[in-house]
Protein backbone atom coordinates (compact mmCIF):
# COMPACT_ATOMS: atom_id res chain seq x y z
CA UNK A 1 0.00 0.00 0.00
CA UNK A 2 2.54 2.37 0.75
CA UNK A 3 4.33 1.40 -2.50
CA UNK A 4 1.14 2.53 -4.44
CA UNK A 5 0.88 5.68 -2.74
CA UNK A 6 4.89 6.52 -3.15
CA UNK A 7 4.29 5.86 -6.80
CA UNK A 8 1.45 7.93 -7.19
CA UNK A 9 2.82 10.78 -5.20
CA UNK A 10 5.72 10.54 -7.62
CA UNK A 11 3.66 10.19 -10.59
CA UNK A 12 1.63 13.64 -9.28
CA UNK A 13 5.12 15.54 -8.78
CA UNK A 14 6.80 14.69 -12.19
CA UNK A 15 2.96 15.63 -13.58
CA UNK A 16 3.20 19.24 -11.61
CA UNK A 17 6.91 19.47 -12.73
CA UNK A 18 6.74 18.87 -16.31
CA UNK A 19 3.62 21.79 -16.30
CA UNK A 20 5.76 24.11 -14.87
CA UNK A 21 8.02 23.45 -17.88
CA UNK A 22 5.17 24.02 -20.38
CA UNK A 23 4.50 26.83 -18.71
CA UNK A 24 7.23 28.37 -18.40
CA UNK A 25 7.98 27.46 -22.14
CA UNK A 26 4.44 29.05 -22.64
CA UNK A 27 5.61 32.34 -21.63
CA UNK A 28 8.18 32.37 -24.23
CA UNK A 29 6.15 32.17 -27.25
CA UNK A 30 5.08 35.47 -28.94
CA UNK A 31 1.39 36.67 -28.53
CA UNK A 32 -0.29 38.03 -30.53
CA UNK A 33 -0.58 42.10 -29.47
CA UNK A 34 -3.41 44.29 -29.18
CA UNK A 35 -4.54 47.33 -26.95
CA UNK A 36 -7.11 46.75 -24.39
CA UNK A 37 -10.27 49.58 -24.80
CA UNK A 38 -12.53 48.99 -22.04
CA UNK A 39 -13.06 46.35 -19.40
CA UNK A 40 -16.37 45.29 -18.79
CA UNK A 41 -16.82 43.00 -15.66
CA UNK A 42 -17.47 39.63 -17.85
CA UNK A 43 -15.85 40.57 -21.37
CA UNK A 44 -13.20 43.51 -22.86
CA UNK A 45 -13.29 45.57 -25.79
CA UNK A 46 -9.84 45.01 -27.58
CA UNK A 47 -8.15 46.66 -31.13
CA UNK A 48 -6.08 44.08 -33.33
CA UNK A 49 -4.13 45.72 -35.22
CA UNK A 50 -3.79 43.82 -38.61
CA UNK A 51 -1.68 40.69 -38.88
CA UNK A 52 -0.23 38.56 -41.17
CA UNK A 53 -1.80 34.90 -40.37
CA UNK A 54 -1.62 31.35 -42.41
CA UNK A 55 -4.44 30.38 -42.37
CA UNK A 56 -6.90 26.93 -44.05
CA UNK A 57 -10.50 26.69 -44.98
CA UNK A 58 -12.54 23.44 -43.83
CA UNK A 59 -15.64 21.69 -44.18
CA UNK A 60 -15.45 20.67 -40.51
CA UNK A 61 -18.77 21.81 -38.41
CA UNK A 62 -17.22 21.19 -35.02
CA UNK A 63 -14.20 22.08 -32.67
CA UNK A 64 -13.30 18.46 -32.48
CA UNK A 65 -13.24 18.01 -36.57
CA UNK A 66 -11.53 21.01 -37.24
CA UNK A 67 -8.75 21.04 -34.70
CA UNK A 68 -6.65 18.10 -35.55
CA UNK A 69 -6.83 18.33 -38.79
CA UNK A 70 -5.83 21.94 -39.25
CA UNK A 71 -3.68 21.58 -36.67
CA UNK A 72 -1.36 19.12 -38.32
CA UNK A 73 -1.60 20.70 -42.00
CA UNK A 74 -0.70 24.45 -40.52
CA UNK A 75 2.18 23.38 -38.15
CA UNK A 76 3.30 21.37 -41.17
CA UNK A 77 3.72 24.40 -42.59
CA UNK A 78 5.58 26.53 -40.23
CA UNK A 79 7.58 23.34 -39.00
CA UNK A 80 9.21 23.47 -42.65
CA UNK A 81 6.72 22.33 -45.04
CA UNK A 82 7.22 25.47 -47.03
CA UNK A 83 9.70 26.09 -50.43
CA UNK A 84 12.87 26.62 -48.27
CA UNK A 85 12.31 24.41 -45.31
CA UNK A 86 12.06 27.27 -43.02
CA UNK A 87 11.17 26.84 -39.36
CA UNK A 88 8.81 29.50 -37.97
CA UNK A 89 8.28 30.17 -34.23
CA UNK A 90 4.53 28.93 -33.33
CA UNK A 91 2.61 32.03 -32.04
CA UNK A 92 -0.42 31.75 -29.67
CA UNK A 93 -3.39 32.14 -30.00
CA UNK A 94 -4.38 29.51 -32.86
CA UNK A 95 -7.82 31.25 -34.00
CA UNK A 96 -11.08 29.03 -35.18
CA UNK A 97 -14.00 30.10 -36.76
CA UNK A 98 -16.43 27.04 -36.98
CA UNK A 99 -19.49 28.18 -38.62
CA UNK A 100 -22.25 26.03 -41.16
CA UNK A 101 -20.59 27.61 -44.37
CA UNK A 102 -16.75 27.16 -44.39
CA UNK A 103 -14.43 26.90 -41.22
CA UNK A 104 -11.24 27.96 -41.09
CA UNK A 105 -8.45 27.57 -38.75
CA UNK A 106 -4.90 30.12 -38.50
CA UNK A 107 -1.37 30.21 -36.47
CA UNK A 108 -0.49 34.04 -36.66
CA UNK A 109 3.13 35.10 -38.28
CA UNK A 110 5.91 36.05 -35.65
CA UNK A 111 5.91 39.82 -36.26
CA UNK A 112 8.99 39.37 -37.39
CA UNK A 113 7.53 37.66 -40.63
CA UNK A 114 5.52 39.63 -43.40
CA UNK A 115 3.39 38.13 -45.70
CA UNK A 116 5.65 39.12 -48.67
CA UNK A 117 9.29 37.79 -46.72
CA UNK A 118 6.85 34.28 -45.81
CA UNK A 119 8.22 31.16 -47.59
CA UNK A 120 5.82 29.77 -50.09
CA UNK A 121 3.31 26.63 -48.39
CA UNK A 122 4.10 23.73 -49.61
CA UNK A 123 0.34 22.47 -49.14
CA UNK A 124 -1.50 24.32 -51.28
CA UNK A 125 -4.50 24.23 -48.76
CA UNK A 126 -2.25 26.83 -47.11
CA UNK A 127 -2.30 30.69 -47.24
CA UNK A 128 -0.81 33.68 -46.16
CA UNK A 129 -3.16 36.46 -45.67
CA UNK A 130 -3.00 39.35 -44.37
CA UNK A 131 -5.94 40.59 -41.32
CA UNK A 132 -7.61 43.71 -41.10
CA UNK A 133 -7.23 46.31 -38.10
CA UNK A 134 -10.39 45.46 -35.86
CA UNK A 135 -12.27 46.06 -32.14
CA UNK A 136 -13.61 42.87 -30.78
CA UNK A 137 -15.73 41.99 -28.05
CA UNK A 138 -13.82 39.32 -25.80
CA UNK A 139 -14.73 36.82 -23.56
CA UNK A 140 -12.60 33.93 -21.34
CA UNK A 141 -12.95 30.58 -20.12
CA UNK A 142 -10.36 27.97 -18.53
CA UNK A 143 -10.22 24.11 -19.47
CA UNK A 144 -10.19 21.88 -22.47
CA UNK A 145 -12.64 24.11 -24.93
CA UNK A 146 -15.39 21.51 -25.97
CA UNK A 147 -18.27 22.51 -28.63
CA UNK A 148 -20.48 23.05 -25.78
CA UNK A 149 -18.11 25.65 -24.19
CA UNK A 150 -18.05 27.62 -27.69
CA UNK A 151 -21.56 27.66 -27.74
CA UNK A 152 -22.56 28.38 -24.30
CA UNK A 153 -19.65 31.18 -24.69
CA UNK A 154 -20.41 33.07 -27.70
CA UNK A 155 -24.40 33.17 -26.34
CA UNK A 156 -23.31 34.24 -23.03
CA UNK A 157 -21.19 36.97 -24.66
CA UNK A 158 -23.79 38.31 -27.49
CA UNK A 159 -25.97 38.32 -24.66
CA UNK A 160 -23.36 40.75 -22.60
CA UNK A 161 -22.99 42.86 -25.38
CA UNK A 162 -27.05 43.37 -25.92
CA UNK A 163 -26.97 44.66 -22.68
CA UNK A 164 -24.44 47.00 -23.26
CA UNK A 165 -25.35 48.31 -26.46
CA UNK A 166 -23.20 46.90 -28.10
CA UNK A 167 -23.22 45.84 -32.06
CA UNK A 168 -21.40 43.04 -33.39
CA UNK A 169 -21.25 41.75 -36.71
CA UNK A 170 -19.60 38.46 -38.34
CA UNK A 171 -19.13 35.13 -36.93
CA UNK A 172 -17.77 34.35 -33.31
CA UNK A 173 -14.33 33.03 -33.09
CA UNK A 174 -12.20 30.87 -30.65
CA UNK A 175 -8.52 31.67 -29.79
CA UNK A 176 -6.30 29.42 -28.27
CA UNK A 177 -3.68 29.36 -26.38
CA UNK A 178 -2.01 26.50 -25.09
CA UNK A 179 -1.13 22.90 -26.52
CA UNK A 180 -2.97 20.02 -25.59
CA UNK A 181 -0.44 18.42 -23.09
CA UNK A 182 -0.77 21.90 -20.64
CA UNK A 183 -3.42 20.77 -18.04
CA UNK A 184 -2.95 23.77 -15.57
CA UNK A 185 -3.55 27.30 -16.42
CA UNK A 186 -5.68 26.94 -19.62
CA UNK A 187 -6.44 30.24 -21.10
CA UNK A 188 -9.45 30.25 -24.13
CA UNK A 189 -11.43 32.96 -25.69
CA UNK A 190 -14.15 33.67 -27.71
CA UNK A 191 -14.11 36.96 -29.83
CA UNK A 192 -16.31 38.84 -32.27
CA UNK A 193 -15.89 42.00 -34.43
CA UNK A 194 -17.81 45.11 -32.95
CA UNK A 195 -18.81 48.42 -34.20
CA UNK A 196 -17.18 50.33 -31.36
CA UNK A 197 -16.42 53.94 -31.75
CA UNK A 198 -13.05 55.52 -29.34
CA UNK A 199 -14.90 58.27 -26.67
Amino acid sequence: MKMIIKIIALSILITLVLQSFTIMAKNKTEEQKYSLVRKYNDFEIRFYLSATIAIINSNAKTYRDLSGPGFQKLAGYIFGGNESNTKISMTTPVQMDINDSVSTMSFVMPSAYTKENLPKPNDPNVQLKNTADEYVAVIRFGGYASDKDLKFYSEKLQNLLKENGITSFGNYRFLGYNPPFQFMGRRNEIIVAVDWKEK
